[in-house]
């Protein structure tokens, strides 16, 4: 007769196992941004090939009773989420690391100084980099890296405060930026001043096209700080249960907002009850509509990902682990394509589709040699990137 096994003795080992579900909730996490790096591509791809493109998601672009293909407009509409993504789970991520660099008992100040230095080159990326692949003439476009690294740096300070009191600063923050932003522009007298722009509205500062303003913004990454709190410990299906609950308060929220069809719409209004009149919200700035729709579906992916976690696996695991490298290269390679082939803006949305594959699956094996050489050099240039 075979021995009884002996019941496993516990060992330093031990906790290891118990915080197994971490690995598989920054799987998810990360799944999710690979998902959005995937629609922002499609965007882009249609920016560059899509005759047809609608881009009307501000009041600034749009005019009440103006018909919306609804194809054209879907084509846009998936890649809203990418943003608001992009800066909440970068939140969360940062004080996930703040934890883990907290437990190795690194120096506040390390974390401040790296904080600092990162942000200011992601966002100088956008001026330096991105701006002139869009072909802009005299003109420098700030948009998401110039959102994500002004956030970083006033993380660095804002991460100091409690998360509650940050949860709560960031949510009235995005819930009252619309008025304040408002007041800002007519006591400017109708037009936003630059420092306006640059922190609440958008628009025009000197040579620059402000596409994202930073307090806004912020305010979403400073919320996904805040969440983190409620991520450290706990596991894979506690966490799913809590991004379902959130994702649905955030929809009733959209609901509610979008319904009333007042405050909080960025003053862009239904139309009517049409589907498309109500997903079109604004994002020039944020509004709270715009928020709430995009933050409820990211928790509800997020929380289908760490359900199902064969999901967050392969490509969208990859790209979600390299996504800084995959965003400042995929812009490039579309739009000097489209030129390239002479089909700039001549195409439709089957050309951006199949663009959009095309710049995927040419790049996914660069971010898989990437991958690995920024594991094999964890405290060089590539902790930037």
């Amino acid at each position: 007769m075979a021995p009884v096994p002996r019941p496993a003795s516990r060992s330093p080992a031990a906790p290891v196992a118990a915080a197994a579900p971490v690995a598989t909730r920054v799987g998810a996490l990360d799944a999710a941004r690979g998902l959005v790096m995937v629609l922002m591509t499609i965007d882009h791809a249609s920016g560059a090939f899509n005759a047809g493109r609608v881009a009307s998601d501000s009041v600034r672009s749009y005019v009440p009773g103006t018909a919306l293909d609804p194809a054209q407009f879907f084509t846009r509409w998936v890649a809203h989420l990418c943003a608001p993504t992009f800066l909440f789970l970068a939140g969360l991520s940062l004080s996930l690391s703040a934890e883990r660099r907290r437990v190795r008992g690194e120096p506040d100040g390390k974390q401040d100084r790296f904080l600092i230095t990162r942000g200011i080159f992601i966002a100088a990326c956008d001026p330096l980099w991105m701006s002139w692949a869009f072909g802009l003439r005299g003109k420098v476009l700030l948009q998401v890296l110039y959102a994500i690294g002004g956030s970083f740096v006033a993380m660095a300070a804002l991460r100091r405060l409690p998360r509650a009191w940050l949860g709560a600063l960031a949510l009235l923050t995005i819930l009252g930026h619309e008025a304040v932003g408002g007041l800002a522009v007519k006591l400017g007298g109708g037009t936003p001043s630059p420092p306006v722009a640059l922190l609440l509205t958008g628009g025009m500062a000197g040579r620059f096209i402000v596409a994202y303003p930073l307090l806004p913004w912020l305010a979403v990454m400073a919320l996904g700080y805040a969440v983190g709190g409620l991520v450290h410990g706990a596991s894979a299906r506690r966490l799913s249960a809590r991004a379902l609950g959130a994702g649905l308060v955030a929809i009733a929220v959209f609901v509610g907002v979008r319904g009333f069809n007042g405050y909080g719409n960025g003053w862009l209004y239904r139309d009517d009850g049409s589907l498309v009149q109500w997903l079109h919200v604004a994002k020039y700035p944020p509004s709270l509509s715009y928020c709430a729709l995009e933050l409820g579906l990211m928790a509800l992916v997020i929380a289908l990902l760490l359900r199902v976690p064969g999901l967050a696996r392969g490509p969208l695991l990859l790209l979600g682990q390299t996504a800084l490298f995959f965003y400042l290269l995929h812009v490039h390679l579309l739009e000097g394509a489209a030129h390239a082939l002479g089909l700039y803006r001549r195409e439709g949305i089957g050309a951006t589709l199949v663009a959009t594959a095309l710049a995927v699956a040419v790049l996914t094996p660069l971010c898989a040699v990437y991958r690995r050489y920024k594991a094999s050099h964890p405290d060089g240039w590539t902790r930037y990137v």
